[in-house]
């Protein structure tokens, strides 16, 4: 019977933090394979292309 106390000792709080640590883990790598500079430029590209047709 005391198998079924198992999941109540669980570390809700570690749980917690090893989300958030995964989450910035990747949070970190799609954004250093983002170029901010490059995405600025094609959105304003894509604007003015789209103020010329109308």
């Amino acid at each position: 019977m005391k198998q079924q106390n198992q999941a109540s000792k669980t570390n809700a709080q570690k749980v917690r933090q090893q989300n958030q640590a995964s989450a910035q883990g990747f949070n970190q790598e799609f954004a250093s394979e983002t170029d901010a500079q490059e995405v600025r430029q094609q959105n304003q590209a894509s604007a003015q292309k789209k103020n010329q047709q109308q």
